[in-house]
């Protein structure tokens, strides 16, 4: 404020120009004339523009119950944000644009992540303790591929693992893993 109190000074009480008051501040000539002419310093507050997504509106509910009911689903299997807009403009007559959906679903889904992530618990690995477990796994077989089930035996406190293929899931390929970890690990 003090350098605007100077320039007001300058130019209005000893009648200095613009351009001498510019040289002498190193400042713009224009912006020099700008305080000098300058009457009313508050600054002036600019409204906020709102908008409604009216386009949106409607649909936003149906948005969030597809994203949420695919949380429950595989990846593979959940709705993209093309697909939504195809099912919103097929089956509810939509008639905003496919960016608008896509920046929405991104918008929604990162939130629901966030929403979920607060959920969890850390896990706690104790040590000597074991987790056992069946899965399916695709395998190259003699040039074909099979998919067939396997044991895993983890450590989690180490984030170590031994891992068999058996050709079932029953307790004689659960208890034949158990004893060769025994063996491995010469307990």
């Amino acid at each position: 404020m003090a350098e605007v109190n100077y320039i007001r000074h300058e130019t209005n009480t000893k009648g200095r120009s613009y351009s001498s008051v510019a040289r002498q501040m190193n400042m713009d000539r224009r912006t020099i004339k700008k305080y000098s002419e300058m009457e009313d310093f508050n600054q002036e507050v600019k409204s906020v523009q709102t908008r409604k997504a009216n386009v949106m509106d409607p649909v936003k509910p149906i948005v969030d119950q597809w994203l949420l009911e695919d949380m429950g689903k595989k990846k593979k299997f959940r709705r993209t944000a093309k697909r939504i807009y195809t099912l919103l403009v097929s089956e509810h007559g939509f008639q905003g644009s496919d960016r608008t959906i896509r920046a929405y679903v991104a918008k929604r889904k990162a939130a629901l992540l966030d929403e979920s992530n607060d959920t969890a618990l850390p896990l706690e690995a104790k040590t000597g303790t074991a987790q056992v477990d069946f899965g399916e796994a695709p395998f190259k077989h003699r040039g074909k591929e099979i998919i067939l089930p396997f044991l895993v035996l983890s450590f989690p406190y180490s984030n170590s693992f031994l891992f068999q293929v058996f050709p079932s899931q029953n307790r004689e390929c659960f208890l034949q893993e158990l004893e060769e970890a025994l063996l491995v690990f010469q307990i």
